[in-house]
């Protein structure tokens, strides 16, 4: 049989505070259409389905409506587990009717010993879990999640169909992966890791939690990804799914296009303000943008986002330039000014009127309480 790994779809998330539901959207309309065009007999999802444990409205209706096209109107079988960002109980409302259509929901340890058969191959599916759960399930102390996912794959052991391949779907930091700054950490001091031999028993494990495909660069234990780009650290990575076929259990790479890439580019504000320049550039990607210039730009952002409406970051290359001390010695002028012009020569834009509101308010409080005093 043939399934396509995916996972951390984190939908709800926001990047810098633009929302990402649109890009989301379109991602899994992508994943849907690989596995139809891979003819998959299943898809793992492997955690971290919302960015949230309590979603937005928007966040659950997308997921719904995704869920609902694979399983229902394509008739594809899901095997999904709950990570470290979905609130297992939210998650699980449903559970016990979506098996009846090949929808194999798991967001409890008990769980994970009821293995999944489809076709030659067993799957395992386990779920993010805190130590606690391990203790309260074996009515054993476990000081660390290593401790717990060695019992629990040992538990795992005696239910392998030795006829069968066996998959493990789980949610996880395996040692020797590597993080981009998008990830919630979760060890403290290594004590949360699992070793990467722990995983030998299985031909295959389908991981979540790290957003890189290349977090794990060998063996049949891999991280998909996440299908977006998360964070300016993984500005060069590509992201997609694996396809995995149990003769081999070898993954194959199928890449996803995002609706809005993440790019970067070095110039001066001069330049990135010309039309000849910016003309053949996708203003609607998110950009980090790189500025050679090293004077103070009144009212930088503001004109820079009227071009580009998705600036991730603005970074000198150059450093500043330094300004005179004297500029801050003696002002004739009101504590409004001063403050907006400080401002202004400090962070390169104006005040806003939210902003400018609140600085009215906390004045005027301030001298109701020096005249009090």
């Amino acid at each position: 049989m043939r399934f396509l790994h995916t996972a951390d779809w984190h939908i709800g998330k926001k990047l810098h505070g633009y929302d990402l539901l649109a890009d989301q959207k379109d991602s899994i309309q992508q994943i849907i259409a690989i596995a139809e065009a891979e003819q998959v007999d299943a898809i793992v999802i492997a955690g971290d389905l919302y960015d949230r444990s309590v979603p937005a409205v928007e966040a659950v209706e997308l997921l719904n409506q995704s869920l609902i096209e694979i399983n229902l109107d394509k008739k594809m079988p899901l095997l999904a587990i709950s990570g470290n960002h979905d609130s297992s109980s939210r998650l699980a409302t449903g559970a016990p009717w979506f098996q009846q259509t090949d929808f194999h929901l798991v967001t409890q340890l008990k769980q994970a010993f009821e293995p999944v058969t489809i076709g030659d191959t067993q799957f395992f599916l386990l779920p993010y879990i805190e130590p606690i759960a391990a203790r309260l399930y074996f009515d054993e102390e476990f000081p660390s999640i290593k401790e717990a996912v060695q019992r629990i794959i040992a538990e795992m052991q005696p239910l392998f169909d030795p006829t069968k391949k066996h998959v493990l779907i789980t949610h996880f930091f395996i040692a020797g992966g590597l993080r981009t700054e998008s990830e919630t950490p979760l060890e403290v001091g290594g004590l949360n890791s699992v070793p990467y031999e722990l995983m030998a028993p299985f031909d295959y494990v389908a991981l979540g939690h790290l957003h890189s495909k290349n977090a794990l660069k060998e063996g049949p234990v891999r991280y998909s990804g996440s299908p977006l780009k998360f964070s300016l650290s993984e500005i060069n990575d590509e992201k997609g799914v694996w396809i995995v076929d149990s003769d081999t259990m070898l993954p194959e790479f199928r890449p996803l296009t995002p609706l809005r890439d993440i790019k970067k580019i070095q110039a001066s504000f001069a330049d990135l303000l010309h039309p000849d320049f910016y003309q053949n550039l996708d203003r609607e990607a998110f950009w980090q943008l790189l500025l050679t210039d090293r004077a103070v730009i009144p009212n930088m952002m503001n004109q820079l986002r009227a071009v580009y409406p998705y600036i991730l970051s603005v970074e000198r290359v150059n450093g500043r330039e330094s300004q005179p001390m004297q500029q801050f010695k003696k002002r004739e002028a009101s504590p409004q000014k001063v403050f907006a012009t400080f401002f202004e020569e400090i962070t390169g834009d104006t005040l806003t009127e939210r902003q400018q509101d609140w600085l009215d308010k906390g004045l005027q409080i301030a001298m109701d309480t020096e005249k009090r005093d």
